[in-house]
């Protein structure tokens, strides 16, 4: 019998198929990890921006995550926007009794810099949920918003890195520079050392979702038994693909192109 890797994402939704469980679910697949979904929020979004939102319950939350893992494997799970605190508690209790990697992806931040959880959220998931984590990868807003200073340089991407795992608690931390002019730089903070990963900055209006893909392809990878390093190389290389080829979709900031990978094998 053929082994199947599987993996769960934790999150809101995109009815645009641009970011949220919709982007996590194709990149696992592009990715070839069989993908599962536990909806924590309906959200009315286009790539023009959020329009309205309905979030499920708590409890609906923790039946979703009971059948799910007493039915199915889960190598590797992630969350996405987790919009309170109650949602928090629930899927902490879940993780605690789960030995499957973690990644989250804090999403607190809007693109327009408008915070998404409210202060006591954002102290819960940096207390109890963000020390769960196997790997935290925030982009800078959310670094700031996490520890709380500013974060202007690399350098300051590199301190950071190394704060959120030995002062956080996370296992392993990715500070991603996407919001940073120059190079498209990430620093990755092990517990032990920092490992850089860059790309071609790549100048494009169409990175809806980026951060959703970037995390999920992490997901994707270690569900496949890849270690951590190898797993954030691979995924850089596929966001990267994904912005570098774009759909041009959309009235506003377009998703990124979750087939570009496919294409690029097809095209050699």
């Amino acid at each position: 019998m053929k082994h199947v890797s599987c993996a769960l994402t934790i999150a809101g939704t995109d009815p645009t198929g641009g970011a949220g469980v919709q982007a996590d679910l194709k990149t696992f697949q592009e990715l070839k990890s069989y993908g599962m979904s536990v909806v924590t929020s309906v959200v009315a979004q286009n790539t023009t921006g959020v329009k309205d939102v309905h979030h499920l319950t708590p409890e609906f939350i923790q039946r979703q995550l009971q059948v799910v893992s007493e039915d199915m494997p889960i190598h590797a799970v992630k969350t996405g926007m987790i919009a309170n605190k109650a949602m928090m508690e629930e899927i902490r209790d879940w993780l605690k009794t789960s030995k499957t990697p973690y990644v989250m992806d804090p999403v607190m931040v809007a693109q327009s810099g408008d915070p998404l959880v409210e202060k006591e959220e954002q102290r819960y998931l940096k207390e109890q949920l963000l020390p769960e984590a196997a790997l935290v990868t925030p982009n800078l807003p959310e670094t700031e918003t996490l520890l709380g200073e500013r974060v202007n340089t690399e350098d300051d991407m590199q301190k950071a890195a190394v704060r959120i795992v030995e002062e956080l608690g996370a296992k392993a931390s990715l500070v991603k520079g996407g919001h940073l002019e120059g190079r498209a730089i990430d620093f990755l903070y092990d517990g032990r050392q920092l490992h850089v990963f860059e790309a071609e900055r790549i100048d494009s209006e169409n990175t809806h979702g980026t951060g959703c893909t970037y995390s999920a392809a992490i997901t994707a990878y270690l569900s496949q038994g890849f270690d951590l390093l190898t797993a954030v190389g691979r995924a850089k290389h596929f966001v990267t693909e994904a912005i570098r080829h774009p759909l041009h979709l959309g009235k506003g900031n377009g998703p990124t192109n979750h087939f570009a990978v496919r294409e690029e094998v097809e095209r050699t």
